[in-house]
């Protein structure tokens, strides 16, 4: 295992290497140029439609339950664990190159929601699909199929490998024993190798619950992330302020060192951390892990939404990226360094939160870690049913459309759920990181060649607005 993970690590330096990064920043950073900054200009309109429903829309679900769908597969371990990995390793600025990446990422995200339903399919039956593949075929042209059946098998490998099964689960029965038998007291052999009774049973009830769910399809997806995502992000952010309250004077000495750390990591950490450069490779690609802005994987479900207006729904799509990262990933991370978890030695993944919230909550020990774990447990368990339809949409797409291939996949991903435990921490996330990257290059190249359509779109959405507005006050 230490070789292949050996293997993994250096595949993952080359993809997440100075040249990706770049790239994501320069696409946040032209769209946002190009928009205005539209991300803060029209975040309050944003933040009214998410929970606003439009009437008479084509589609399969409501924006919000398309925005509950894509937060489900976003507000996961990426938030909890992600978070905790990124800053062991990157040292708390890792934190910052993250606020950095959402912020230009909104507008990414902003232009994904608009492309998703201006070339999304709807069949005879009502059916839709839609997302990178298709406006890279219909907006960038048939000649450019290939990078969109690219783009797609990619986002079956995703879902498959990495964000939706190996990460997920991997922290969920982490979480799980950590809590119940974090002594190592009730062990099994599987696969020559030691785990505890309590991570095998939990992936096995969780594969259960799981399978119960996206049998269903998308409309029970929905109606399960509907409920689950608000209660789990508000219940997770309540905690995370009682202890930021509870720790406040410390809060503005983890602000200057997430900030110094971000352009001097070893003035911060003491040596213990590499180089700038270090910082902002973890925190941008663990940024990209949670939110997925320019990953290309929100807009499957965007397209999906009841709608007519892809600007109305591109700024709902913005706004999971200021809720996943801006707000949720920014309680986990100050947290975390407020309370220096993140120096102690030997602590990895979810094992860093857990001495977070143990150090930093007024509860004892194991009231604050049976806190985190059940916000991991539902938080992994959204991200799993969200990701299982991203990449059911991307084999629809390859197959051309073949319910037998995404019924056989589904129990393909069950069986990746059921094997993720026995997979190591440091593996899990390095496969993780290649697919994302490799699923980001060409959903980035189409946002830029068709940049144009989101600024023509947008215009065009807000004039006509404006002069609603103009006639309204005219007649008053």
């Amino acid at each position: 295992m230490e070789a292949i993970n050996g293997v993994v690590l250096k595949i993952n330096d080359i993809v997440w290497g100075l040249p990706l990064i770049l790239f994501i920043l320069a696409v946040g950073i032209y769209l946002t140029v190009r928009l205005g900054v539209l991300q803060i200009r029209h975040l309050p309109r944003a933040l009214k439609f998410m929970v606003k429903n439009e009437e008479g829309g084509d589609g399969e679900v409501t924006s919000f339950g398309a925005l509950c769908t894509a937060l489900s597969a976003t507000i996961g371990t990426g938030n909890i664990v992600g978070v905790a990995t990124a800053v062991c390793a990157g040292g708390p600025g890792a934190l910052f190159w993250m606020w950095i990446a959402a912020f230009f990422g909104m507008a990414t995200k902003y232009a994904e929601g608009v492309l998703a339903i201006k070339y999304r399919n709807v069949d005879e039956k009502g059916h839709v699909l839609g997302g990178p593949f298709y406006y890279i075929e219909k907006g960038m042209g048939t000649k450019w199929k290939w990078m969109a059946k690219l783009f797609a098998f990619f986002g079956v490998c995703v879902g498959l490998f990495s964000i939706g099964t190996f990460t997920q689960i991997n922290g969920i029965t982490s979480a799980v024993k950590n809590f119940f038998d974090p002594n190592d007291m009730y062990m099994v052999t599987i696969f020559g190798k030691a785990y505890s009774w309590y991570v095998v049973v939990a992936g096995l009830l969780l594969t259960v619950c799981v399978a119960l769910v996206i049998i269903g399809g998308l409309k029970r997806i929905a109606s399960v992330t509907q409920v689950i995502v608000p209660f789990m992000a508000i219940t997770y952010v309540v905690f995370c302020l009682l202890l930021l309250a509870m720790n406040y004077r410390q809060i503005p000495s983890a602000v200057i060192q997430v900030v110094k750390g971000a352009f001097d990591p070893a003035a911060v950490t003491g040596g213990i951390v590499g180089s700038m450069m270090v910082a902002m490779q973890k925190g941008i690609a663990r940024g990209i892990f949670s939110n997925e802005s320019g990953l290309g994987s929100a807009p499957i479900a965007a397209a999906a939404a009841k709608t007519k207006e892809p600007v109305r729904q591109g700024l709902v799509s913005m706004t999971g990226t200021f809720i996943d990262t801006i707000i949720i990933c920014t309680m986990t991370g100050l947290s975390i360094v407020l309370t220096g978890a993140w120096k102690i030695q030997g602590l990895e993944g979810v094992a860093v939160t857990t001495a977070a919230f143990q150090q930093g909550l007024p509860f004892s020990p194991q009231i604050a870690s049976l806190i985190l774990m059940l916000c991991l447990v539902f938080f992994a368990f959204t991200t799993i049913l969200g990701w299982d339809y991203y990449s059911e949409r991307c084999l629809e797409y390859l197959t051309e459309g073949s319910r037998r291939a995404v019924s056989v996949y589904r129990w393909i991903y069950l069986l990746a759920i059921l094997i993720g435990p026995y997979m190591t921490v440091s593996l899990v996330w390095n496969i993780a990181d290649v697919f994302n990257g490799l699923m980001a290059f060409p959903n980035l190249i189409a946002l830029t060649a068709l940049s144009g359509v989101v600024i023509k779109e947008t215009r065009n959405y807000f004039q006509h607005k404006n002069g609603i507005n103009l006639e309204m006050e005219r007649k008053n």
